[in-house]
């Protein structure tokens, strides 16, 4: 059907949510917004779906909630019985619509037969992944759209590991979902009668005590920790998310008394108020922490997103401001200091192993190398960590040590298979004692690395491309670099094409090489000069993603590759 039926079904749906009824009535006069909402169904891609919050098969609704529920329970049914009465453990975060999604997936799963989880308040993503495996699921559901403005929710699904669904079953599972034709009528259970089949349990304090239990295990220096407990002083905002409930308990478990929270955002808020965009990433979501870090003196500035997966921090700087570092910067800290640590207490491992994503900085690749600890690389998305970490759990090859992702996404313990941002913000705040009491800032911590490895420095380039046309033009663009391979950037010659795609490696002189990985719609160039760009569209958003990497002798030629590098990559946007 075209945009114009699709929207007249859901308009004559006696049954409609009344919300999205009245929402239907205001879309009578504007064709392009009805358009856009009925085009097309919301994309789910490998990493889940991720929509703005509203009417329509391209929005995030109680009905396309229900349509991936049930394409969800569907591919469960085809693992058998046995494997589908294991359920499904449901969490969300501080979003609108949140709760009532995650009881609409409840009730969806339950008109299967198939039990449900579902914590009894908002939580953390690294928790839900840690009760995937805690309760033996066979599946999990996370309600967020992470980092993403107000007017969005979202709705991720994880994997029987507790990392986000491999690309083998989110395959199957994108099938099963697009088999539904019509969303408004999936069939769903009563809430009552999911509690009366004993199909609905609720979670509460009984996890949440044996996830942090786990999270003291973060910790490698106690005596550190117990002697600048309050000498360091770190000011934490959660950013009106999940992150307060757990974190501020983390850090307290930890022996770390001298933080303080961020009052106007510590509690939960689905308008994100006092911020454009609850995005750890940006400067701007530091604001009321860096005025609060400047009247305490907080040695740093820590935020996690809505949904308490990636952590951002701001390092003071000598002359007392506050500078928001990357999240590859961050990395680079806390192994560092890790690895360090770990070898000062006879604790690393021969057989240590970190991994990061192929867009990530080499950085790290130079601090593991230098401790005799192997780097791997993966493709972008933390599920291939997970899939890692499984295998060397398995095998016994590797002792996992750390792993990351430059888009401010880090693990340390494996008993979560997802980023941990409650994690990240135990050892941040670790790595910072440990400056501190060596009479340094965390800046001051940077430079040393800099000093010993080399200056690296990265940029992510995020080039939105929405609507109808959107995702033509993506995918145009990669065609364009596909099929008419750069042999230079800013005058700088290509020494190796990766296409992750074709997963074949191209040298200069034209010799090629298989790249051991499972296909990705991703480009990887490695320059002469040891810079790199990556190119690879989003999997969650209407966006094309340009990554550069520089490596030099100093601060100032970096940043001038940088720049060059991006204004070659952004004329092919024009």
């Amino acid at each position: 059907m075209g945009y114009k039926d699709t929207y007249q079904q859901w308009k004559e749906n006696q049954n409609l949510d009344h919300l999205l009824k009245e929402e239907l009535e205001a879309m009578a006069s504007d064709e392009e917004t009805m358009k856009d909402a009925f085009f097309a169904p919301l994309e789910f891609g490998t990493a889940g779906m991720r929509g703005i919050l509203g009417a329509g098969i391209n929005r995030m609704n109680i009905y396309t909630v229900r349509q991936a529920t049930e394409g969800l329970a569907r591919l469960m049914e085809s693992k058998g019985e046995e494997e589908k009465k294991r359920g499904v453990a449901i969490a969300y975060d501080s979003r609108r619509f949140s709760p009532e999604f995650a009881m609409e997936a409840a009730r969806t799963l339950g008109a299967h037969g198939i039990p449900a989880y579902v914590f009894e308040s908002l939580r953390p993503t690294p928790e839900l992944s840690f009760a995937v495996r805690h309760l033996n699921c066979l599946c999990g559901i996370m309600i967020t759209a992470s980092h993403n403005p107000a007017n969005y929710n979202g709705y991720k699904v994880y994997g029987e590991d507790g990392g986000q669904m491999p690309p083998h079953d989110a395959d199957a599972l994108t099938t099963f979902i697009r088999e539904i034709e019509n969303s408004l009528e999936v069939e769903v259970a009563s809430e009552a009668e999911i509690k009366e089949k004993g199909l609905l349990t609720i979670l509460g304090e009984e996890v949440d005590e044996i996830y942090l239990k786990e999270v003291a295990t973060v910790t490698v220096n106690p005596e550190l920790v117990k002697e600048m407990s309050t000498e360091m002083k770190l000011v934490f905002t959660p950013l009106h998310g999940t992150g307060k409930m757990l974190g501020e308990r983390a850090l307290k478990n930890a022996g770390f008394d001298g933080f303080t929270l961020v009052p106007e955002q510590a509690e939960p808020d689905s308008d994100f108020s006092t911020v454009h965009s609850p995005n750890p990433e940006e400067p701007g979501a530091f604001e009321y922490a860096i005025k609060l870090g400047k009247e305490i003196g907080a040695d740093i500035l820590v935020a996690t997103d809505p949904d308490a997966d990636r952590l951002g921090a701001a390092v003071r700087k000598e002359d007392g401001e506050y500078e928001v570092i990357t999240g590859n910067q961050i990395a680079s800290l806390m192994l560092e200091y890790l690895l360090l640590a770990k070898k000062d207490a006879g604790e690393l491992a021969e057989n240590a192993v970190v991994l990061k994503s192929i867009v990530s900085s080499e950085l790290p690749t130079a601090i593991a190398e230098s401790y005799g600890v192997k780097m791997v690389d993966v493709l972008t998305g933390f599920k291939f960590i997970a899939e890692k970490i499984h295998q060397y759990e398995t095998d016994h090859s590797q002792e996992f040590v750390f792993g990351f992702e430059e888009s401010y996404g880090y693990l340390v313990k494996p008993f979560v298979r997802d980023k941990d941002a409650i994690q990240a913000l135990v050892l941040i705040a670790e790595v910072a004692a440990h400056y501190k009491k060596k009479g340094q800032t965390l800046d001051d911590g940077l430079q040393e690395i800099y000093e010993k490895y080399g200056y690296y420095q990265e940029k992510t380039i995020s080039v939105t491309m929405s609507g109808v046309t959107g995702a033509e033009k993506i995918e145009k663009l990669i065609a364009t670099f596909r099929e008419n391979s750069p042999t230079e950037f800013a005058g700088i010659a290509v020494k190796e094409t990766l296409d992750f795609g074709n997963r074949t490696k191209t040298a200069q002189d034209g010799s090629i090489e298989p790249i051991e990985m499972p296909s990705s719609n991703v480009l990887k160039y490695i320059l002469e000069d040891g810079s790199w760009i990556a190119v690879r569209p989003s999997g969650t958003e209407p966006k094309i993603k340009f990554y550069i990497g520089a490596k030099a002798s100093s601060e100032k030629e970096a940043t001038d590759k940088i720049t060059c590098l991006e204004e070659e990559l952004l004329k092919y946007t024009k």
